[in-house]
């Protein structure tokens, strides 16, 4: 990956994370609490989004050191829960509209891909077709990641609203542990390493596929 192409993917990175938290903003806003918006993060710029650790240090770390999974987040959009007009189902709407973000940006890079290889201005080999391939490789990994139901992830506010009760308040209690859980599982567990990999691949495919590009992305990320 040349210079440029590697400014371009982590543009793109950048876009994907800070969408996520800002899409967080717009829905809870949208339901009510306007905390997003009083604090400034209520918008699209990266900037106000850009944590100087998660958003560039730790990336960029793993991928200089070679490992397996790349993962960082943005500074999380402030949500007061109390002021959503049904904190418990609004909640789960919420954690639900950041995977939704990356979902939709996957979509968007898709049909983009189709369109720049379709009037010939990118081929296979072109940092072009490389950055788009990457890019929705990292808004597939957003969306499936975010959903698993570990605290303190997305999937987690969405499960939280299955719950009631004694189980709730336990659900609630691993809030605490789930960074170290998520960490254990994906370096110390290879299955479950395994199951991401191949819930974003197929999760990729589903996205691409209809707009005739998996081949390529596919090619391009698996090295071919």
């Amino acid at each position: 990956m040349d210079v440029t192409t590697m400014i371009g993917v982590v543009l793109v990175a950048v876009i994907s994370i800070t969408s996520h938290e800002a899409a967080h903003g717009f829905v809870a806003d949208w339901l009510g609490d306007p905390t997003a918006r009083e604090h400034g993060r209520l918008t699209l710029n990266p900037i106000p989004h850009i944590d100087l650790f998660f958003t560039i240090l730790l990336p960029l770390f793993l991928i200089l050191s070679g490992s397996p999974f790349i993962f960082g987040g943005a500074k999380p959009v402030p949500v007061d829960v109390s002021r959503l007009r049904s904190p418990r189902r609004d909640w789960a709407m919420v954690g639900a509209a950041g995977p939704g973000m990356n979902t939709l940006l996957a979509f968007l890079l898709s049909a983009l891909l189709l369109i720049v290889t379709r009037l010939g201005l990118a081929d296979r080999s072109s940092g072009l077709t490389e950055v788009l391939a990457v890019g929705i490789f990292l808004n597939a990994l957003l969306a499936i990641f975010n959903l698993i139901p570990i605290p303190p992830l997305d999937g987690s506010r969405v499960f939280q609203y299955l719950l009631t009760g004694e189980s709730l308040g336990l659900y609630r209690r691993l809030d605490q542990y789930g960074l170290l859980i998520i960490l254990a599982l994906l370096y110390l567990v290879p299955q479950f390493q395994t199951l991401i990999s191949v819930a974003i691949f197929g999760f990729m495919e589903m996205i691409t596929v209809p707009f005739g590009v998996w081949a390529d992305v596919e090619l391009l990320l698996r090295g071919g």
